[in-house]
C-alpha cells in the first residue's frame, strides 16, 4: 500500500515559525492622509481680495515732468518731534497746505493759479528712520488740501 510514514528527521512536514515584526504598517496611515488632504484641498474657501493693488512696472521708467518742477515735502523725525520741509523750508503741520501752495506756483510759473492744485507734482520724502504713519499722515493732508498729483520720492538704495 502506499502510505508513508512521517521521519523524525525533520523532513518538510515542519512549518518554520516567524519572528515577529514589530514595524507598524504605515500605508493605510498614509492613504487616510492623502483622503483628508484632498477632503480639505476641495473644500478651502478661495482666497478673496477686497483690496485693489496697482502694481508699478517691473522696470520703472523715469518720470518725464514735461516742464514741471516738482515740489519736495520732506519728513524727518527729531527728539523734538516731527519736522516737516517744503523745498528745505521748514513748516509746521498746520501750515504745510499753504507753503506747498506757495512753493508750487513759485516752482512752476507756467501754471495758472488755479491750476496748480490739479497739476502741481508733489513728490514727500522721508528718511528710512521715519513712521510710516506720519508719511501717509503728511500724504493725506496734502490730498485733503487739494492737491492730486502727490506722490513719494523714492531713490535706490545704491543712489543714498
Amino acid at each position: 500500500m502506499g502510505a508513508k510514514v512521517a521521519d523524525s528527521g525533520g523532513g518538510g512536514g515542519k512549518r518554520r515559525e516567524m519572528a515577529p515584526n514589530s514595524d507598524p504598517n504605515v500605508i493605510p496611515f498614509i492613504d487616510i492622509l492623502l483622503v483628508l488632504l484632498i477632503i480639505f484641498m476641495v473644500t478651502a474657501p478661495i482666497p478673496t481680495v477686497d483690496i485693489r493693488v496697482d502694481l508699478p512696472p517691473p522696470n520703472p521708467v523715469p518720470i518725464r515732468l514735461q516742464g514741471l518742477n516738482p515740489t519736495i515735502i520732506g519728513i524727518r523725525e527729531t527728539p523734538s518731534g516731527l519736522a516737516v520741509y517744503v523745498d528745505e523750508e521748514v513748516v509746521t503741520l498746520s501750515t504745510l497746505g499753504e507753503a506747498a501752495y506757495q512753493h508750487a506756483v513759485r516752482n512752476n510759473p507756467a501754471l495758472n493759479p488755479e491750476d496748480v492744485y490739479a497739476e502741481a507734482r508733489i513728490f514727500v520724502r522721508a528718511d528710512q528712520s521715519t513712521a510710516y504713519g506720519n508719511v501717509v499722515n503728511v500724504m493725506s493732508q496734502l490730498q485733503e488740501e487739494g492737491f492730486a498729483k502727490v506722490g513719494i520720492f523714492a531713490e535706490l538704495a545704491s543712489e543714498g
